[in-house]
Parts: structure tokens; C-alpha cells; sequence
């Protein structure tokens, strides 16, 4: 997505050898006008899978998937990473290690939400080893619901989340995918749209 990869190269910042800081519009303050249109091209693509829910993991997640669930008219649901006092039946859960904050937390949906018949689209700010995917694919699993397909706003294409999903037999779309830093610039690879 041509609009996307020029607002990396603008406002991102590169961290280390392996981390994209995207602060400025999507994973702290967020950019709405860039993130309807990110939910627009997940949802043409997506329009004619029979998509029923959009699942994503708190937080970054949150606003590429409302704007998603938006365009194809059904609800989205988000993984929560804290337990609270009001979800106490019916929860599933699964770990999931988060490359960025190096911490393994245990993310939960409550069951009602999810069941056998629904077709779901998980949607995810970045891609890197694709444990975030891994773990929403288990809750989604747990309910019984078919997981359709991955929609990545930023893949690192050079980590291994990519194989891993889609050895596992799950269909990936990554709107901008990232083949290298160098020189303190991000290189892109083709993105799949």
C-alpha cells in the first residue's frame, strides 16, 4: 500500500536492527484518516470471504481492526492482555510473546463472541515472529470458528512470522512488508497490494 509505505519513510523511526517506530500514527498516536483507508483495502479484499468478525490483540491492533470490522459491517472483537473482574466464564486463552515488549502474556476473548459458524479475519499492527497471530489463532481455534485469513498493516519480512503462519496454512496479506534497515532507511519488499 503505496500510502502507507510513504508514511513510514516519513514519520517512522528506526530502532536497533530490527525495530520500526510507527508512534506518530499507529501504534500510540493514531492517524484515523490512514487507518480508514488501511480498513478499506482489507475489506475489498476480504469482501467476498464470508468474513463474520475481525479479532485483533489490544493495543496497536485496535485501529486498523475497528476501521476493517467498519468497512465489512461486522463486529471486532480485541484480545484482552489483562484479566478483569467481569470476564469470568467462558474465556479463552492463550500466551503470547510479544517480540517488542520481550514479556509472554496470556490474552483472553470471552467465548460468547466467537462460536462454530463465525469466519474470522485477525488483523494486527505488525508482524515479526507472528506469536500476537499464533495465540489469536488458538482463542479463535478453542471457540470451534475458522480463522480465514491474516491481515498485517506492517510485516518485518525479514523475521520468521510469515513462514510460520503460513506453513501452518494460514492465508497472510501485508499491506506494507519491510526487507531490511540500512543505512538507517527502511528497504520495502513488494507489499501484497
Amino acid at each position: 500500500m503505496k500510502l502507507l509505505e510513504e508514511r513510514i519513510l516519513k514519520d517512522g523511526h528506526i530502532l536497533g536492527d530490527n525495530i520500526l517506530k510507527v508512534d506518530s500514527f499507529l501504534t500510540h498516536q493514531v492517524d484515523f484518516s490512514l487507518m480508514r483507508e488501511i480498513g478499506k483495502v482489507f475489506a475489498e479484499k476480504f469482501a467476498a470471504t464470508g468474513i463474520t468478525k475481525v479479532v485483533t490483540i489490544e493495543a496497536s491492533g485496535i485501529a486498523p481492526a475497528v476501521f476493517t470490522a467498519e468497512a465489512l459491517n461486522v463486529p471486532m472483537i480485541f484480545a484482552k492482555k489483562a484479566k478483569n473482574i467481569t470476564m469470568n466464564e467462558g474465556i479463552l486463552t492463550a500466551q503470547v510473546y510479544s517480540f517488542t515488549k520481550q514479556v509472554t502474556s496470556t490474552v483472553s476473548i470471552a467465548g460468547k463472541f466467537l462460536s462454530p459458524e463465525d469466519k474470522v479475519l485477525i488483523i494486527d499492527d505488525f508482524l515479526a515472529n507472528g506469536q500476537a497471530a499464533k495465540g489469536l489463532i488458538q482463542i479463535i481455534e478453542q471457540a470451534g470458528a475458522t480463522v480465514q485469513a491474516i491481515g498485517i498493516v506492517i510485516e518485518k519480512s525479514f523475521q520468521d512470522g510469515r513462514d510460520l503462519l503460513e506453513k501452518a496454512g494460514y492465508p497472510v496479506l501485508s499491506l506494507a512488508r519491510l526487507d531490511r534497515f540500512e543505512n538507517g532507511q527502511v528497504v520495502f519488499k513488494e507489499a501484497d497490494l
